[in-house]
């Protein structure tokens, strides 16, 4: 049912992924996915913390 991959043909990829016509624009892409993603995880809104409970008392200052 599941093929499993040959390991001479990771190899053969990151050969191929490694030349220089390739490899330009491999690197635009792996650049353009690191842009992608610290955009989507700067626009997410982060949870409130529930139960937290009143704020300390703090000493008054004399």
């Amino acid at each position: 049912m599941a093929e499993e991959t040959n390991p001479g043909s990771l190899r053969r990829l990151v050969r191929w992924a490694t030349t220089p016509p390739q490899a330009y624009g491999v690197y635009l892409v792996i650049l353009v996915l690191v842009y992608l993603l610290s955009f989507y995880a700067g626009t997410l809104k982060p949870q409130k913390a529930t139960d937290i409970g009143p704020p300390p008392v703090t000493a008054p200052r004399n």
